[in-house]
């Protein structure tokens, strides 16, 4: 096969991975979203449940996207150096979410800034993202494929702490942004909390940890255990499915950390809503690929 013809089916693969996240969420979610429902009690509770599998069902039925906001398209790609097309990925990437937009079909939510237009096409002057990982003498490449939305990720807060605040400082400044705009974010949330040296480091962070699979821990025993507090801190608020009220408010809290200089604690919180739309998708350099987040999945 040649370069040409590797890149025409690399993108291809990817539009219909994208086209597939926007349709079914993943393995893990489904099955924290039947845990949560069966652990609440009240029946509207039990009632928003039984809506969202409804509504998974019908988007699979009908072959259309499971929530009107696609989002913005996020990649996270990990890649090794030695993997024959990483001079062509950001650009195919760009090309498969133009693809995707016309397939699946997926909301046209690119609008140049400042400019006021909107591309029809969900790629613009630097969309999609793509942040980077790059992996030494490795021929294989992860991408984790995200659907942003506005409602969700896109609200995401970010400042830095004194020291002296301490950890609890970073606390309360997680339970303040659950409180103030967790309602917003279409509730069961999974939690996604930076924590590290600056606002844009936090902030990364923040929203890799929204890639870790639910359940996961950090591996960081102190930090293990604050996701379990923060778990159950924002649980008490009673927030509840789509914010009407319930015991639980999260899918989970995940937290990725750094090393961080002795006076300042950046954090940042960004949060996934329930039908949390990420895939995860690994190519070996035959362009063989393996999806670790959906079950049963043909592209």
């Amino acid at each position: 096969m040649s370069r040409e013809e590797q890149v025409t089916q690399l993108t291809d693969y990817m539009a219909k991975f994208i086209a597939h996240v926007a349709k079914k969420l993943p393995d893990d979610v489904i099955a924290k979203l039947q845990e949560l429902r069966e652990k609440e009690d009240s029946p509207l509770s039990k009632t928003i449940y039984d809506t969202m599998f409804r509504n998974q069902e019908l988007a699979v039925a009908l072959n259309r996207p499971s929530c009107q906001d696609t989002g913005v398209l996020q990649f996270w790609v990990k890649c090794g150096t030695k993997f024959p097309l990483i001079d062509d990925l950001e650009a195919l990437l760009k090309e498969a979410v133009v693809k995707a937009t016309f397939e699946a079909p997926l909301r046209h939510n690119s609008v140049e800034t400042f400019d006021e237009y909107n591309t029809g096409k969900n790629v613009g002057k630097g969309t999609p993202t793509v942040f980077w990982d790059i992996v030494p003498n490795s021929d294989k490449c992860e991408i984790y494929t995200y659907m942003a939305g506005g409602g969700c990720t896109l609200p995401g807060k970010a400042m830095v702490l004194m020291p002296g605040e301490g950890y609890e400082g970073v606390t309360k400044f997680v339970l303040d942004v659950m409180t103030s705009y967790g309602l917003n974010a279409c509730p069961p949330l999974l939690v996604g909390v930076g924590v590290a040296t600056s606002v844009e480091t936090a902030a990364l962070l923040s929203k890799k940890a929204l890639m870790r699979p639910i359940g996961s821990h950090n591996d960081n025993e102190r930090a293990a255990k604050m996701e379990t507090l923060l778990e159950d801190g924002i649980n008490a608020i009673g927030l509840g499915p789509q914010g009407m009220g319930g015991k639980y408010s999260v899918m989970g809290v995940n937290i990725e950390n750094t090393a961080r200089h002795p006076s300042a604690i950046g954090v940042a919180v960004n949060v996934g809503c329930w039908s949390h739309r990420r895939g995860h998708i690994v190519f070996d350099k035959d362009l063989n690929y393996t999806i670790t987040t959906h079950s049963g999945v043909e592209l």
